[in-house]
């Protein structure tokens, strides 16, 4: 079965460290990546931020003053899942290593996980959506021989 087709934009902003997160995100892998998660053909726009603007976005858009590791601006779910992901590279970072994850296999599981909130998949409503969403993420990173990030 053919993948969905992906118009990607991968944007870095100008931190401490951009470089170590660059290199764990070529676009290729980004692409493949958020190509499992698409069920239909997307145009995404990926942005690696810093600390600051990554709280920024986080207090203006949710509310919580906070930098958190992925933000999912979903504009469009049909005929084309379009959407803007915001990562947090320390806090990426952060996670990942408190959670011996490569870099690279975290930042896979957040794209997962960010182009399933841009097609609509939500944790946050009930125990059975967050299960359910947690499964899917297991099974699609398990498809590209990443495992579990829930330790499953």
């Amino acid at each position: 079965m053919a993948l969905p087709a992906l118009s990607l934009s991968l944007q870095f902003g100008r931190f401490k460290d951009v470089e170590r997160h660059r290199a764990a995100l070529p676009r290729h892998r980004v692409t493949r990546w958020i190509r499992h998660a698409l069920d239909i053909d997307g145009e995404i726009t990926v942005r690696i931020v810093d600390a600051e603007e990554g709280q920024r976005l986080n207090r203006e858009f949710r509310g919580k003053d906070y930098a958190t590791n992925v933000l999912t601006f979903d504009y469009a779910q049909s005929p084309i899942v379009m959407a803007d992901l915001v990562l947090c590279a320390p806090v990426v970072a952060r996670e990942a290593k408190e959670n011996r994850k490569t870099l690279a296999d975290h930042y896979a599981h957040l794209l997962v996980h960010g182009t399933l909130h841009a097609q609509g998949w939500d944790h946050e409503t009930s125990e059975a959506d967050a299960d359910e969403m947690e499964a899917y993420e297991i099974d699609i990173l398990a498809e590209m021989g990443i495992r579990s990030p829930y330790g499953k």
